[in-house]
């Protein structure tokens, strides 16, 4: 259910509104997805929010007011809605959801007990097979010193070989040499013995470490006994080693059992919530998350939109779940985790007792996390989202989500090339950048080049929304189809007219400032509507717009830089009269680059090894004097690679 702009009437469509469940989704003018919610009956849930009569916060009339039109998602059950709702808040992040700002993966222990000589892995995911898995752990650094001392322990393998059947075909690896490996690969160790060390490892990891600790005594004072003070030193590093793991694994319940311990603490804004992982009966660790309550009317709809996103993209779910209060879809919620784990998975809102002062300690430690953070989160805000206002408000155009910002780079005319960067909220956006290898001007010609690359961005952009809304799609979510709400180019009033008569000819109406540089090639301030703006420049606006046209200017450069080879070099120089192979690895051996022969004296030329004054005038001549037709450099075909137009 697509619409074009200015064609979606919201009373009509609420009328075909179906009684069914569902997923919904709101856009605004931009197209741009805000909110995404689930509901029993689509028909009854989506009309609420546009009745007058509903009691709604300001944050939610905010977002109703938005709201451009609405499309939605029909599903057979509310389970399949919640799991929809997951994964579409999780790929588009809209600015209305009570959002999960922290995309963490946990790492954990896996151990290949399906293999005949299993091994001990670090792993980002857990997989439902046969294996074991050890964590989550909120501590990679700390799961590869446990793998590294378990290797040490028990020697288990690192290698992929498949054992048995590589038995013996190639020589034992570093590991074995290093007393790290007890080499299955070569049959020096029994299946048998090699399957009891795989044991005791897991019993090691499932925290019985008094085994290992004594093991480990007695082979220590054994070797002092035998005078081999070496390995009783050895044995002593990897005694300290396991007390520091066992000493890290705080008993906090009898019952062995797996659960995370949820509670938060918030203001106005945000919220931030802790969890505490309890495996086997121990805490392993805790971990805090940071949480944007954008529409969220209470703790509870904070607390079930954590617990949806986080156990969407964790693979471990434990039996329980402990958490401050209860919230509305916790039944519904409840039987979801039941299906993903394949057992019953419980909430509990402990009352009393030690589990009531647990979920108070995790709420002490939100209620921490959030003082202490706060004024670091209004800074960067300030330094982002705020300077972003700032320039919109100087500008005279409110409220800026997206800038571009364009550069052109060359070597007097050679290679030129055009950068296009992207800001989202103050923040650079990389994957949206582009870089444009110039294919129609030749010669230093930076007002044509910048001509070529704007009319390639746009018209590439425009004719991709085409095709998309000719097959019935989203026009929003191609490559190139997101226009700028602001486009800043390098330079004053020549750059902003050239870009303004690209729009114009594309019939686009989209703002258009210079960014102005000083005599001393620093930035000075924004050129707009025929005026150079004053502006602060000790305001985080004018931070942000020199950090703009910087990165504007270093990913133009890196990219001439890249296309610069040797044979490129060679091509160049080899253009000059009187200058041959001799001469141009002297010439290059002298100034290093081809900028530094460029930018070098009459004088300088003459002055270089193998060099005379005739020779020095063709070179500088070339660089100074050539005319635009005797350039060829473009017909290099365009370097393959990166995301280049």
């Amino acid at each position: 259910m697509t619409n074009q702009e200015g064609s979606f009437h919201i009373e009509e469509e609420l009328k075909k509104l179906p009684a069914s469940p569902g997923v919904y989704i709101m856009h605004d003018k931009h197209d741009e997805i805000i909110y995404v919610g689930k509901a029993v009956s689509l028909k009854n849930r989506v009309r609420q929010y546009f009745q007058s009569s509903r009691n709604k916060t300001a944050k939610i009339e905010k977002m109703v007011s938005r709201i451009a039109r609405f499309e939605y998602i029909i599903t057979d059950s509310e389970l399949e809605a919640l799991v929809l709702e997951c994964n579409l808040i999780k790929e588009h992040r809209p600015k209305y959801n009570t959002m999960l700002k922290d995309d963490k993966t946990y790492p954990y222990i896996k151990v290949t007990i399906e293999e005949e000589f299993p091994r001990v892995l670090f792993s980002r995911i857990m997989k439902k097979d046969k294996n074991r898995y050890f964590g989550p752990y909120t501590s990679a650094g700390a799961v590869k010193d446990t793998i590294d001392l378990i290797h040490k322990l028990w020697k288990i393998r690192t290698c992929s070989r498949s054992l048995p059947r590589d038995i013996g075909k190639d020589r034992p690896c570093l590991n074995y040499h290093i007393r790290q490996c007890a080499a299955p690969c070569q049959g020096y160790i029994s299946r048998e013995e090699y399957q009891k060390s795989v044991e005791q490892t897991v019993d090691f990891l499932n925290g019985r470490y008094a085994p290992v600790l004594s093991m480990l005594e007695k082979k220590m004072q054994a070797a002092s006994d035998e005078l081999d003070f070496e390995r009783a030193i050895e044995y002593r590093e990897l005694l300290n080693s396991v007390k520091q793991i066992a000493q890290k694994q705080k008993i906090t319940s009898q019952s062995m059992e797996d659960r995370d311990i949820i509670a938060m603490a918030r203001d106005d804004e945000d919220a931030v919530v802790q969890v505490f992982f309890v495996r086997d009966g121990k805490l392993i660790g805790r971990e805090h998350f940071r949480v944007s309550a954008a529409t969220a009317e209470d703790d509870g709809q904070i607390i079930g939109s954590f617990i949806k996103q986080f156990y969407a993209g964790t693979p471990f779910i434990p039996r329980e779940v402990w958490i401050q209060q209860p919230f509305e879809e916790q039944m519904l919620v409840a039987r979801w985790l039941s299906k993903r784990r394949g057992q019953n998975v419980k909430f509990v809102i402990p009352k009393k007792g030690q589990k009531e002062r647990l979920v108070e300690l995790a709420a002490k430690n939100a209620a921490l996390v959030l003082s202490q953070d706060k004024e670091k989160i209004k800074r960067e805000e300030l330094k982002t989202i705020g300077a972003m206002n700032q320039i919109g408000e100087w500008l005279g155009l409110g409220h800026l989500k997206r800038i571009e910002a364009y550069d052109i780079s060359n070597i007097s005319g050679f290679e030129s090339v055009g950068s296009m960067v992207v800001y989202e909220d103050g923040r650079p956006k990389r994957n949206d950048y582009r870089k444009f290898r110039i294919q129609t001007v030749q010669g230093p010609n930076d007002y044509a080049s910048m001509e070529e690359v704007l009319t390639r961005r746009f018209s590439h952009g425009l004719s991709e929304r085409q095709e998309l809304l000719d097959e019935g799609r989203d026009a929003a979510f191609g490559s190139f189809t997101r226009f700028p709400d602001l486009i800043m180019m390098d330079g004053g009033k020549g750059q902003v007219n050239v870009a303004l008569k690209v729009l114009s000819d594309l019939r686009l109406s989209i703002p258009v400032c210079g960014m102005v540089k000083d005599d001393s090639h620093r930035t000075r301030g924004l050129y707009y509507a025929n005026t150079e703006v004053p502006i602060d420049r000790y305001s985080e606006g004018f931070k942000l717009i020199t950090r703009i046209q910087d990165e504007a200017h270093r990913f133009a450069i890196e990219y001439h830089r890249s296309l610069r080879s040797k044979e490129q070099v060679k091509s160049i120089l080899d253009e000059i009269k009187g200058i041959g192979p001799s001469r141009r690895r002297a010439l290059m051996q002298s100034f290093k680059s081809l900028e530094a022969v460029r930018d070098a004296s009459l004088e300088e030329l003459a002055a270089a090894d193998g060099m005379n004054r005739r020779a020095a005038e063709s070179v500088y001549a070339f660089f100074h004097d050539m005319p635009a037709a005797d350039e060829n450099q473009n017909s290099n075909p365009c370097m393959e690679g990166e995301k280049e137009e």
